[in-house]
Parts: structure tokens; C-alpha cells; sequence
């Protein structure tokens, strides 16, 4: 053995095994991630039970679609019932369709958005 050098134990690493201060950063982490998934799945179950209305053709059809993605209901107008053209109301039905699911979208967007903040996420992350 050199000198200066004494034989025994060697010191143990801080517990964490990350040196001085051991793990607290990460458990502040871990519940600050903890804490937004819980304000996600709250967002989400707010947004299931939201509805939105749409319409096509001046109100001809309007349909109802929920936060689920699910189409609740749909009116037609019976007067835009033409047994001669049935692709028009097949058309109009399916305007007011993406509309509704399009604006369910954006409801999801914007709850999102309002959980991340200002953290720069790329889309589609959460």
C-alpha cells in the first residue's frame, strides 16, 4: 500500500445510489407525473360526457356525437328524405358526422393543452 493510503472499509454511496442528495429529485418527478396523469384521466372522463350538435343542409340533419367518439343520435328533416336521390342525405349525414367528430377532437386538444401547459409536447404525445 502507498503512503497516505489506510486498508478498511470504503464509504457507501448516499442512498439512491446517486451520490449527494440522493434520489429526491426523481421522486419529485414521479409525483408531479403521477398528479398529471390523474388531471388527465379527469379530463378525459369530462370529455366522454360531453355532447356536441351539428347539422348539414341548412339543419336538414343534425347529429349528436359524444366525447367517446360515439354517434348518439341522428334527425333528418323528412323532406330531405328524395327516394330518387339518396346520395344527397348520404352526403348530408356524413358532413354532420365529421363535423361533430371534428369538434369533439378539438375538445380533446384544448383539455390537453390546458394540462400541458406551456411544456412544448410534440402532438399526439398524450
Amino acid at each position: 500500500m502507498g503512503k497516505g493510503m489506510k486498508a478498511g472499509k470504503r464509504k457507501a454511496p448516499a442512498a439512491g445510489g446517486f451520490g449527494k442528495g440522493g434520489g429526491g429529485g426523481q421522486a419529485a418527478q414521479m409525483k408531479q407525473i403521477r398528479a398529471m396523469q390523474e388531471e388527465m384521466a379527469k379530463i378525459q372522463e369530462e370529455l366522454e360526457e360531453q355532447e356536441v350538435e351539428t347539422t348539414a343542409g341548412g339543419g336538414a340533419v343534425a347529429v349528436r356525437v359524444n366525447g367517446k367518439k360515439e354517434l348518439v343520435s341522428i334527425a333528418i328533416d323528412p323532406e330531405v328524405m328524395d327516394k330518387d336521390d339518396p346520395e344527397m342525405l348520404q352526403d348530408l349525414i356524413l358532413v354532420a358526422v365529421n363535423e361533430g367528430l371534428r369538434q369533439i377532437d378539438e375538445l380533446s386538444q384544448s383539455g390537453m393543452e390546458k394540462l400541458t401547459g406551456g411544456l412544448g409536447l410534440p402532438p399526439g404525445l398524450l
